[in-house]
């Protein structure tokens, strides 16, 4: 099959509009799905939904003095917790923003397909983080079990605003996978024992509430604050067992599995837990193995690493990249063109 280029999710350009104009310019159709960018206040990540929280009568700020993975130092952080007296079964977080952020760009991008300037053929990606990401990003730790279902509830009103919204053909769906990785490698506590088999149950979950004929995707992900991951990665091996675990567990196929490769990583141990990747016949392997500062020639080399333990996959950069430079994006989408050619 044709290398074909995946685009993680933010994009750290003007708005919408630049983004999709700018990645059909450059990549055409070696890339199969277009995200909006994530432009704006969501430009990173997850912080944007902050204001879900400090705003929410249910819950008072805790100001708290905490080690946290990726940070030498202890730092002071704001997370939330339940007001006395509030019962967590009765808490409703309202919208969250990402089915409406999504319907709004799917307005211009289906005016950019009717026009020519996107080849009908792609798919409008939505990135969704899953609901530990607002759990261990916002909620005290203590409370993180009981107020899992109304963060969950809350996920799901945005995945079925989405889907009625928007045509299952021209929809794919990312969930964003990054704490409970994480916290399989050791990086943070979870809230539920067996790491990885209590993550891949929920992910799992999720997968089953994405429609038929809507794409459906998991990005694995290690941090990216900084540019560096809140923990290290040692080889593939946490990855592959995420990966064969859900799909393995979910209800309906997942279309594409992306996991990251740090730069310096062209041994054989980081690519041999790939010897174990067991999944959908029709599931697609993504390796994050593009990195801007060696560009096309390191970037071949990690393929070449690679291709010694599994024998086709597309490619991408680790995480997103909308906190990079601006002015260096349209480099890094050249890149990843080249290393599409045949």
């Amino acid at each position: 099959m044709k290398r074909r280029a995946h685009l993680v999710g933010s994009i750290g350009l003007k708005d919408r509009n630049e983004v999709f104009t700018t990645i059909s310019e450059i990549l055409g159709e070696c890339c199969p799905r277009i995200p909006d960018g994530e432009t704006g206040d969501r430009g990173y990540w997850i912080r944007w939904q902050r204001r879900t929280f400090a705003t929410h009568a249910s819950f008072a700020a805790i100001l708290t003095t905490r080690s946290l993975p990726g940070y030498k130092d202890n730092v002071e952080r704001t997370f939330f917790a339940l007001k006395t007296g509030i019962d967590p079964d009765t808490v409703d977080l309202g919208e969250l923003g990402y089915a409406n952020e999504a319907i709004e760009s799917y307005k211009s991008f289906s005016h950019l397909i009717a026009e020519g300037t996107i080849p009908d053929s792609i798919r409008f990606q939505v990135a969704i983080p899953t609901p530990m990401a607002l759990l261990c990003g916002f909620i005290v730790p203590e409370e993180r079990s009981t107020l899992e279902p109304a963060v969950e509830r809350a996920i799901d009103r945005e995945l079925e605003k989405l889907q009625k919204s928007i045509p299952g053909k021209s929809l794919s769906i990312q969930w964003d996978v990054c704490h409970e990785v994480v916290g399989a490698a050791g990086g943070l506590a979870l809230p539920y024992d067996r790491p990885i088999e209590g993550a891949v149950a929920r992910i799992a979950r999720l997968c089953g509430r994405v429609d038929a004929g809507v794409e459906l995707g998991v990005h694995l992900c290690y941090g990216d604050p900084g540019h560096k991951h809140i923990i290290e990665p040692a080889d593939l091996e946490i990855s592959v067992a995420f990966a064969n675990g859900i799909c393995r567990s979910s209800p309906r196929p997942v279309d594409f599995v992306h996991m990251p490769v740090p730069r310096d990583r062209t041994d054989d141990a980081y690519y041999a837990p790939l010897k174990k990747l067991a999944l959908h016949s029709t599931t697609r392997l993504i390796l994050g193995l593009v990195h801007y500062t060696d560009g096309v020639a390191g970037s071949r080399k990690r393929i070449v690493a690679a291709e010694r333990h599994v024998k086709d996959f597309d490619i991408a950069t680790e995480c997103g990249f909308g906190r990079r430079d601006p002015s260096t994006i349209a480099e890094l989408l050249r890149i990843h063109r080249e290393l599409c050619a045949p």
